[in-house]
């Protein structure tokens, strides 16, 4: 496939400077717009925000308090509904009217979130997985992904590290695992806030999905969310989950060809 040139820019958000990627032209098809899994950032789609801007405009935003977006000044402000609505001042920043989402676990709920807000600006959306998650798991996640408090023998980073290690998907080299540690330390000791965001927007997360009125793809792949994305077909109103097995963690950086083959052939369609 072509590629065009990603660039970088800024704008004024609700809680500071709000960080974007951009690859393309505006068009008469939607524009795709790409949100991040915490505690990563809009860095996970720049291999594939190029090629995915050949024929439309392609973005990728940062939250507040992810990549090089401005930490929001309270935790309580680090929230699913808050990062949705940083999402569209960004759009509207842009002059943007009609999107097509991609959404990457907590990015899955940030885009549903979105599109309840601002349902007349959304033509389809995808999530790579579906965080459907039990009662009885919130707070097992919860203790799992509470912050880690910095040591002198980095404990915070070699945990950070054997995660990554663990969960590294098909084709994810070294390299790219470094990558990936890198984005954990953007946000310092507020990493774990967007994690924390995620769990108690769970419940909401299921009856927007229900309620969810555009056709919704749910790429399922084989990561850590995997079980939890089986059970989102009894919740679908508009859609279908399709399975990606050949596919987990660092798929975007790994094989950025092959998955936007599938997004463009749904958005497409």
């Amino acid at each position: 496939m072509n590629s065009c040139k990603v660039t970088r820019h800024f704008t004024d958000g609700e809680f500071g400077q709000l960080h974007y990627r951009i690859a393309g032209e505006a068009s008469a098809k939607p524009a795709i717009v790409c949100l991040h899994m915490v505690s990563k950032s809009s860095r996970s789609f720049q291999h594939i925000l190029p090629i995915l801007g050949q024929d439309r405009l392609a973005i990728a935003i940062d939250y507040p308090g992810y990549g090089e977006s401005s930490l929001p000044f309270s935790e309580s402000q680090a929230n699913i509904e808050n990062y949705a609505t940083a999402v569209w001042q960004v759009l509207t920043h842009l002059s943007v009217t009609k999107v097509d989402f991609v959404g990457y676990h907590t990015g899955c709920m940030v885009s549903v979130c979105a599109a309840h807000q601002q349902p007349q600006w959304v033509n389809k959306v995808v999530n790579i997985a579906a965080p459907i998650f039990l009662p009885s798991e919130v707070q097992t996640f919860c203790d799992k992904f509470a912050p880690i408090p910095l040591d002198e023998q980095g404990n915070r980073f070699r945990i950070m590290w054997e995660r990554i290690i663990h969960y590294r998907g098909p084709g994810m080299t070294l390299e790219m695992c470094a990558d990936s540690m890198a984005e954990n330390l953007r946000a310092g000791d507020a990493y774990e806030w967007g994690h924390m965001a995620a769990f108690n927007h769970a419940a909401q997360y299921i009856e927007q999905i229900k309620t969810l009125s555009h056709r919704l793809l749910v790429i399922n792949l084989d990561d850590d969310m995997r079980e939890q994305s089986e059970r989102v077909d009894s919740y679908l109103n508009n859609g279908l989950r399709k399975d990606y097995f050949q596919w987990a963690a660092g798929f975007l950086d790994a094989f950025p060809e092959d998955v936007a083959v599938e997004l463009l052939s749904f958005f497409d369609a």
